[in-house]
């Protein structure tokens, strides 16, 4: 039997850009030809596509991990290296894509509705494209940035015209097998329906669709039984259905009272006031729920509600009911514009943004945020002593040596773009010129040998830490004479 899935937890990771190529251009006679790395390929992004065709998350509900392919790696004789190809993932209409905080990150209503869930990294330059008038034969290439990694939460929330609400075992699911070719599982005992079942009806010249919502009860709307679940799928809706068992066992249950608790519920959910009411007293085949039926329809119809009475065994009443059902919908769809795809906003820049902003955090680490900064560091191989002097004169060219003379920092102070931490040396960079060397070196960077050790890092750091942790601990204490 086909399994429904309305809420999975999607991993996903866009695929990584390929690294740029280091290569220098030789042929018989030509001993030098200049650089001629490729660039690495882009990799491939992840996007949520809308599928008509597709009516649950079952898919992602076994195969929640989805990876787009990597970027292929530049070559040597000018050769780029091949884009990863974006992985679409088809989900159902209405699939609502939230953060792991609850937060929305997008609505997909309307078929082939797209949104870009992780973009792919892009690809390193190759020492051919990092050629210049100083740098003629560029000894290092870019490496390729990594693609984005999110964990999201998909909710299907069926975009049906109809939906059907009401008590356990009201007859639902018998309703809707009635008047459509859906064959939802039925018996007479509570919450047989787990899942939402959804039918196509036609009446006349109007189809529209019907769904069939598991059985509510008192307290649902504050996740008592299954109502929490499946509520969700009746926030599309165009009109609601109360569905009310008029054989009912119970003596203390009469119609009124049951629309009255689901009613309650609806209003707890919140979001429904609007949408037009009927109610369909069923089962009206079996005597008693005819006379109960017959006796509760004037109080309903002084409420103002629609009544149909009718029965899903013998089929009285139902073309009454679908053709009442089609006239709201009809409506409902005159008096809605057609649902848009999703439109693609731009923001650009504006004028006065520098690209980066720099904090201090509570470790006296000066921080630098922004998008171009921490992917170059990103893509720097620190291996590469010019790779690193080429990162340093594209920070001062951006302005971060000046904003960090600003910001207070001085010669040592630890400093963090992204995932790299190094202590800052103000106008060892940028304003030094460069001097073409052997391939892969910088003069104006120092031995790797030299440098400062990470263990040296730390107690430099603690070193300044302690005054602070001194001067907390030598602060008194409260007055307590009041």
């Amino acid at each position: 039997m086909t399994s429904f899935v309305d809420r999975a937890v999607l991993h996903v990771k866009a695929g990584d850009g390929g690294h740029g190529c280091v290569s220098i251009h030789r042929e018989k006679f030509k001993p030098f030809g200049g650089p001629d790395g490729g660039d690495g390929g882009h990799g491939g992004s992840v996007t949520l596509v809308v599928d008509p065709g597709v009516h649950t998350l079952l898919d992602f509900h076994f195969h929640p991990h989805q990876k787009a392919p990597k970027g292929a790696g530049g070559a040597g004789n000018d050769r780029d290296g091949a884009n990863g190809a974006t992985l679409e993932l088809r989900v159902p209409d209405g699939t609502v894509v939230q953060s792991m905080d609850g937060e929305v990150l997008a609505d997909l209503v309307g078929a082939g509705t797209k949104f870009e869930l992780a973009r792919g990294g892009r690809g390193g330059r190759g020492n051919a494209s990092l050629a210049n008038t100083k740098r003629k034969a560029p000894g290092f290439a870019e490496l390729g940035e990594p693609g984005e990694e999110i964990d999201v939460v998909l909710e299907l929330k069926s975009v049906a015209d109809v939906g059907l609400v009401g008590f356990p075992s009201a007859g639902k699911s018998s309703l809707i097998a009635a008047i459509s070719a859906a064959r939802p599982k039925i018996a007479d005992y509570p919450f047989t329906t787990l899942v939402p079942n959804l039918g196509v009806v036609q009446a006349g010249d109007e189809t529209f669709t019907v769904a069939d919502v598991p059985g509510l009860i008192p307290g649902a709307a504050t996740g008592k039984g299954l109502g929490l679940e499946f509520l969700r799928h009746i926030e599309r809706t165009s009109v609601l259905a109360h569905i009310v068992d008029t054989a009912a066992l119970e003596t203390e249950r009469d119609p009124v009272s049951d629309i009255d608790a689901i009613e309650a519920e609806l209003s707890a959910y919140g979001g429904l006031e609007d949408r037009p009411r009927l109610v369909v007293l069923n089962k009206i085949d079996v005597p008693d729920g005819r006379d109960l039926a017959e006796i509760m329809r004037p109080e309903l119809e002084a409420r103002g509600y629609t009544v149909h009475l009718v029965s899903a065994v013998s089929h009285e009443g139902l073309r009454e009911l679908t053709f009442a059902l089609a006239g709201l919908v009809k409506e409902h769809r005159l008096a809605t514009p057609a649902p848009e795809r999703t439109r693609i906003v731009i923001r650009p820049v504006a004028v006065d943004d520098s690209g980066f902003t720099i904090d201090r955090d509570d470790e006296g680490v000066f921080v630098v945020h922004g998008g171009a900064p921490e992917r170059w560091v990103r893509q720097t191989n620190f291996d590469n002593d010019e790779a690193v002097g080429y990162l340093a004169d594209r920070l001062a060219r951006l302005g971060v040596e000046t904003a960090l003379k600003k910001a207070g920092a001085q010669p040592g102070d630890p400093v963090r773009i992204g995932p790299r931490e190094f202590d800052w040396q103000p106008n060892q960079f940028g304003e030094e010129e460069y001097v073409p060397g052997n391939r892969g070196t910088d003069h104006r960077v120092e031995d790797p040998n030299q440098r400062i050790r990470a263990i040296d890092r730390k107690a430099m750091r603690a070193a300044r830490r302690r005054p602070y942790e001194e001067l907390s601990a030598a602060e008194p204490a409260g007055n307590d004479d009041f």
